[in-house]
This record gives structure tokens, C-alpha cells and sequence, in this order.
């Protein structure tokens, strides 16, 4: 087969990947991504197509590799050529040719350190100087795979890309099971588990920002038999993208599945510019044959080394003003709320929305969004006046943000109208009083970057920031694309991406959490840039439990802010002992606290920042899930299984409802463990049966532990510390 000669892009491609040995086309090759559990592996054809041969249990045998031969399953199928199922990539070429036609023409490895190492196979089209090059980076501890693709070309005018998949993977089952994840505002990451059937699912959003409010890109995917936590063939997978997405699962006529992830192509027929580079976000995806729940610990591991910002620091505890003043304060009643936060003994104070605007002051949500300097009458001291006050009662200082978005009555509005998405001879569209920057236009973001970055240098003193994001994207027209409004969904994310990259340029380590009315944007592509995400707006700690139930199943516990708030009828304890499964904090009106309440709330933080370490760091066991039974138990270990902590609440269940023995995980079976029930109301002691007691590692993985033996109710829970003998 002769392949068009493109020695000037093929010497480029060596350039970007560094100096590791390219490798030629030759028949039968084989290219293996691998980490410590798991292999995949391509085999180039005699007509050098690449196809995919493997994707499973890591083969330890070499020579059993060479068997693997028969597969025909296209690595990365294009449009326009014999396959007539759902395609990787379309393109149209500047002739108007719908084609491609993709051959493997080279690839290389290099190991970024002990434990990565980056694959890279480049396909070409032999007839039109089209490149494609297939991205996949192992983590070998982690057992987790990350891929991603960039497409390039040289034609003399620009193409159109039409669908362009992060990956596109292949597998041989007798049935596949799909637990997707999905709700709406206030009731995010609902988990529902269902088999696939013939012809294709697709879990899709189309909502530009706050992509993932009603379903999100993260997915198990089980093979053969729904899995459960400990046992099962599986993929768990997400994709690190904050806009628009699409995951299909097509079924053939021969029981094959074909899994395609990556951004949604609706609305989205991009442009691309010859010589400029298509990059997709990254897929990342465990595969294990233990269950749910090994693959969570895998996810975690990789998100705490490579995935989320600082993920192997310590996080801060905070109260937020919000719901103790929500827009209406003023200087002197905010720092008589630092005396709370000093009572409760968290880290930081949290100022929200409501602190700016001068001549359209917010005092309510449909103002000043845009307006970014200290509202003059409610702050006559400005930030930096909080920032010292809070500091005096050693507290740090945050502040909430909304970046991206304007009010109609805003004095940047009136200055900019040509920044703001608006679709023209329309009517402006509106929600929550506000709308969209035209974040594509390099102007908009270079007034977010200073805005923020100004912020920060003249308040030095600022610890954390809240970036919000209120409202998904309509008037979906970017004026200064013109007529390429078929990039804006995905240059709109793109450039959230740019800003942000060059604001942690220079604040490389300032916590920020990631918010969008809730749970609209949680994904690794964002994560990168922050250091923890607000789960949802329903801060119920019933609803809490299943809401952040679901989030633990892809994201680790110190990035999924947990608070305390009055929102519910549970008791204070219950709250707080909910909070405290992921990153506690509190958004609460501690003077409405009795002096019993802030006595154990006090305790209550202190405990917390005492077993942090452990929730933060440990390995999450889930025993009972609130989907099962009428209540939830988890646990996290420590990685040297020294200690634990385990959490059991009881939920909606009904007088003498049977509850089973709760066998536990993740302990050193050799060793012997003391439980104690922690986290106790003041002056009270435990009613739990296996307070004070120790057993060995063996017997509490084996026989288990009796959780329903104490004084039980609905709405009621415990926490229990283990503690390894010396």
C-alpha cells in the first residue's frame, strides 16, 4: 500500500512526542498498552490498517499475544468507507469528500516515569494529508488508561469535522449491563443500572455549560453479568470534558459492542484550519474483573496522583455566610460571622454571592454579574478589610465568583454588548436573570483572567475562591466567530480551559471549588484546575447520602464538598456525621446553634481534622448501598490498613426491618482492630453493641459486625474509628 508522502508532518509528529523510537508500518505488528492488570492491544494488518485484538485481563505470557489475530474490529473508524455503524471520526474534506480512510503508518513509547508510560500510533489517510494520532497513557499502579486523539491536516482550505471520538473501544460479551448516572437539579448522580440490547444507547448532553446537570459522562459498563462491588468483569470510564458529551453503546448483529466516548458532535461541525491541531479530552477508563468497587479505588488512586489539583494535600474546612445571610450583610454582619466560624473551629470563612456591584448593587440575582469590584456601601472596606479582619481571628478568607457570566443590568453590559452570546434578530434568553460571555473572544477572556487575577494580587491574603457557573448555554451565537458557529460549544469550553490554565500559571496552588448550580460540571477536565467540587445544591443529608453516594463512585472523597446545613428535619449529628463522608463543611447560622450544638459541632470539626487523613487518603469500601437496603454503610482504610473509618446511616426503614451483619474490607486479616463509636453527642456515651470492642482483620472481613444492635431509628447514624493493635 503506498502512503502519501508526508515526511514533513511525520517529522513533526517525532518532534511533539519526544526522541522515543518511532516504529514503520509492517504487517502484523502488535502495539501493547498495558499497566499492571490490564492489556490492550492493536495489530496492524497486512493493508496497515490497525485494529483492536484485546482488551482484558493482562496477559503475562508473551507468546499469547501472537494468538490474538483474528479480531476486525477498526482501533479508530472514520466515515465514508465499508463500516456502516456509528463512526470514531467523520470528516468532510475541503473537496466535499465525506471520507477517510485512516492506515497506520508509525507509533513510539516512552515511559514519563516509573509508573506512566505514553503510547502513540499515527494513521493517515493514503490519498489526502490527513493525520490522526491515537494518544494512550498507562498508569501502572493505578491500572487506569487514559486516551485521547488529535487530528490534523494540510489541505489548502479548512475541513469539517463532523464527529471526532477521545476513543472508541470494542468488546465480545454474551450481554453488557450499563449503570449510568443522571437527575436534574437538586437530585444529581441518581444511579440506574439496565441491560443494553441491540442497536445503540447513548447518554448525551447538549447544554453547553453545566453540561452534566441531568446525566453524566462517567458510566460501568459490565460484561457478561451486572457486576457488584466485589465481583464482576467491568470498564468504569469518564470523560474529562466540562461541555457538551456523548457515550454510545452500540450493539451489532453479531453481539459486538462498539463503545464510542467524547464530546457531543451536535450543533458542532468544526472548522479546522490546515496546519492547526484538533485535540480531544481525554477518556479515562479502569478495567477489572473485581467489581465496582475495585475500580472505584482504582479511580481514586489516579485521581489523587494525576487527576485532581494538589490530590494528595490536605483540604480546608469552612463555613459559608450563605444561608445565614444569602445577599443581604454588610461589613459589620459579616465579621461578626467569623466569631461562628471561630465557635465551630473550621479553617475559613467563605464570603458568597452578593459582595459587589456599585451602580447596580447585588442585592438580588438579577444585577451586577460582571461588576466585580466591592460594593461600596455594604463593604466601605473593601475586601482587603475582611481579609485582615478574618486574619486577626485566624481564620482565612474566601470569596465566591461567577466569571463567566453577566446581568443585563450591569455596568458591563452597557459597556460590552458585543461580548455576550446572543443570537441575532432574537429576543435575549434568560435564566437566573443572566447571561453567557463570549468566552471564544480573546478580549472576554483576558478581562475574566485580569478580573481574577487582580483580585487576588491586591487581596493577597484570599485562600480560596468559589467559581460558579448558574445557567446553561443558550443564545448560542458567538459573535466574534462569525460564521464558524458550528466551534462555539466546543471553543466556548476550551477557552474556560485556557483561562483557567493561565490563572493556576500564576496561583498554582489556591484551593478553588469547582460549582455549577450544583452538580453541572463534574469531570476530570475541569478537576485539573480545581481542587474540589459542590456536589449539589440540596444539601438534605438524606438526599446527601445518595447524591454523594454516586459522585464516590468516580470521584474521591477530599474533592466532594460535604456541609452541614439546616436544609432537612434530620438531627444536627445526623448532618454532620453525613457531612463528614466527603469534604466536611458548613454553610449553617451558628448563632440559631444551642451552646450544646456548638459544643458538639466544635468536636465534631476537631474529630473530623483528626480522621481526615484517613477519609482523604484511604481506600473506600462500600458495604451496603442506600439502593439496596434502607441504609449505607462505607468505610475508608488506610493504604497501610493501620486504621479506619466506618460509616453507618440508617435511612427511611420501617420498625423491626431485618438488617443483616455488615462484613468489612480492606483490613489486614493478621491484625487485631478496637472499634469505638466516635463522633458522639456531649456527655453521652454509645449504645452500639461493638463499642470498645476488638476483633482480628479475619473476623470482621468474615463474620462482621452487628450495626443494628444498638438504640436504632430512622435518620440516625454512627461513626466508628478502627485501630490497629501495635
Amino acid at each position: 500500500m503506498k502512503i502519501l508522502n508526508m515526511t514533513k508532518p511525520i517529522s513533526c509528529f517525532l518532534m511533539i512526542f519526544g526522541l522515543a523510537t518511532a516504529v514503520s508500518a509492517q504487517h502484523g505488528k502488535q502495539i501493547v498498552v498495558a499497566t499492571k492488570s490490564t492489556t490492550l492491544i492493536f495489530t496492524v494488518s497486512t493493508d496497515q490498517k490497525l485494529y483492536q485484538s484485546y482488551l482484558g485481563q493482562k496477559l503475562t505470557n508473551p507468546a499469547d499475544q501472537d494468538l490474538l489475530t483474528a479480531s476486525r474490529k477498526g482501533a479508530y473508524i472514520a466515515a465514508g468507507m465499508e463500516d456502516l455503524f456509528e463512526p470514531a471520526i467523520r470528516m468532510v474534506h475541503a473537496d466535499g469528500n465525506p471520507s477517510l480512510d485512516l492506515r497506520y503508518v508509525t507509533h513510539n513509547q516512552h515511559q514519563d516515569d516509573e509508573n506512566v508510560t505514553t503510547t502513540n500510533i499515527m494513521l493517515q489517510d493514503p490519498k489526502y494529508p490527513v493525520e490522526v494520532v491515537l494518544h494512550f497513557t498507562t498508569y501502572n499502579q493505578e491500572n487506569v488508561i487514559k486516551e485521547w486523539t488529535e487530528v490534523r491536516h494540510h489541505e489548502k482550505k479548512p475541513v469539517t469535522l463532523t464527529n471526532y471520538a477521545s476513543s472508541m473501544l470494542h468488546f465480545e460479551a454474551s450481554k453488557y449491563w450499563l449503570s449510568q448516572f443522571d437527575g436534574d437539579y437538586m437530585t444529581e448522580m441518581r444511579m440506574k443500572e439496565s441491560q443494553l440490547t441491540p442497536g445503540i444507547k447513548i447518554l448525551d448532553s447538549k447544554l453547553g455549560t453545566r453540561a452534566q446537570m441531568y446525566r453524566s459522562p462517567s458510566f460501568y459498563l459490565s460484561l457478561n453479568k451486572p457486576s457488584d462491588e466485589n465481583s464482576g468483569e467491568l470498564i468504569a470510564g469518564t470523560l474529562a470534558w466540562s461541555g457538551n458529551f456523548q457515550c454510545s453503546f452500540e450493539i451489532d448483529q453479531q453481539n459486538s459492542l462498539r463503545m464510542i466516548t467524547g464530546m457531543n458532535p451536535y450543533a458542532s461541525e468544526y472548522k479546522l484550519l490546515p496546519g492547526k491541531t484538533f485535540e480531544t479530552p481525554a477518556f479515562i477508563f479502569t478495567y477489572t474483573k473485581s467489581g465496582k468497587g475495585d475500580a472505584t479505588r482504582n479511580l481514586h488512586r489516579w485521581a489523587r496522583n494525576y487527576g485532581v489539583l494538589d490530590g494528595n494535600k490536605p483540604r480546608l474546612t469552612l463555613l459559608n455566610n450563605w444561608e445565614a445571610t444569602h445577599m443581604d450583610f454588610n461589613q459589620d454582619v459579616l465579621v461578626e460571622l467569623f466569631d461562628g466560624a471561630n465557635k465551630l473551629g473550621v479553617d475559613l470563612f467563605l464570603l458568597d454571592d452578593g459582595w459587589f456591584g456599585n451602580k447596580y448593587p447585588r442585592d438580588a440575582d438579577k444585577t451586577a454579574l460582571g461588576d466585580w469590584q466591592a460594593d461600596r456601601k455594604k463593604l466601605p472596606g473593601g475586601i482587603g478589610y475582611l481579609v485582615n479582619a478574618a486574619n486577626k481571628k485566624h481564620l482565612q478568607f474566601g470569596i465566591w465568583l461567577e466569571p463567566e457570566m453577566v446581568s443585563p443590568k450591569s455596568e458591563l453590559y452597557e459597556k460590552h454588548p458585543d461580548w455576550i452570546l446572543k443570537l441575532p434578530n432574537r429576543e435575549e434568553s434568560y435564566s437566573r436573570n443572566q447571561l453567557v460571555l463570549d468566552l471564544i473572544n480573546p478580549k472576554v477572556q483576558d478581562f475574566i483572567y485580569d478580573m481574577v487575577n487582580e483580585l487576588l494580587i491586591k487581596n493577597p491574603g484570599i485562600a480560596f475562591i468559589k467559581w460558579d457557573c448558574n445557567r446553561m448555554l443558550t443564545n448560542s451565537y458567538s459573535p466574534f466567530l462569525k460564521d464558524n458557529q458550528g466551534n462555539l460549544f466546543i471553543d466556548y469550553n476550551r477557552s474556560l480551559f485556557d483561562i483557567l490554565r493561565r490563572l493556576r500559571e500564576k496561583h498554582p496552588h489556591l484551593p478553588i471549588m469547582l460549582c455549577a448550580g450544583g452538580g453541572g460540571r463534574v469531570d476530570y477536565g475541569g478537576l485539573k484546575y480545581f481542587t474540589e467540587f459542590w456536589p449539589s445544591d440540596n444539601t438534605d443529608a438524606l438526599e446527601r447520602v445518595f447524591i454523594q453516594w454516586g459522585y464516590l463512585n468516580f470521584f474521591p472523597s477530599l474533592t466532594v464538598s460535604s456541609h452541614v446545613t439546616s436544609m432537612g428535619k434530620q438531627s444536627l449529628k445526623f448532618r454532620t456525621d453525613v457531612a463528614m463522608m466527603g469534604k466536611m463543611g458548613y454553610d449553617i447560622r451558628v448563632k440559631n446553634l444551642t451552646p450544646e450544638e456548638i459544643k458538639f459541632s466544635n468536636q465534631a470539626v476537631k474529630t473530623y481534622k483528626r480522621i481526615s487523613e484517613v477519609i482523604w487518603f484511604g481506600d473506600l469500601y462500600r458495604l451496603v448501598s442506600p439502593y439496596e437496603e434502607n441504609r449505607a454503610v462505607l468505610m475508608y482504610a488506610s493504604p497501610d490498613k493501620s486504621s479506619a473509618v466506618l460509616f453507618n446511616y440508617l435511612l427511611n426503614f420501617r420498625r423491626k426491618e431485618y438488617m443483616g451483619k455488615v462484613l468489612l474490607q480492606g483490613l489486614d486479616p493478621m491484625k487485631r482492630y478496637q472499634i469505638r463509636e466516635i463522633n458522639l453527642l456531649p456527655d453521652t456515651k454509645s449504645t452500639q453493641a461493638e463499642d470498645g470492642k476488638t476483633y482480628s482483620g479475619d473476623y470482621l472481613m468474615t463474620v462482621g459486625l452487628n450495626l443494628s444492635a444498638g438504640k436504632i431509628a430512622p435518620l440516625t447514624s454512627a461513626v466508628f474509628e478502627l485501630i490497629a493493635e501495635k
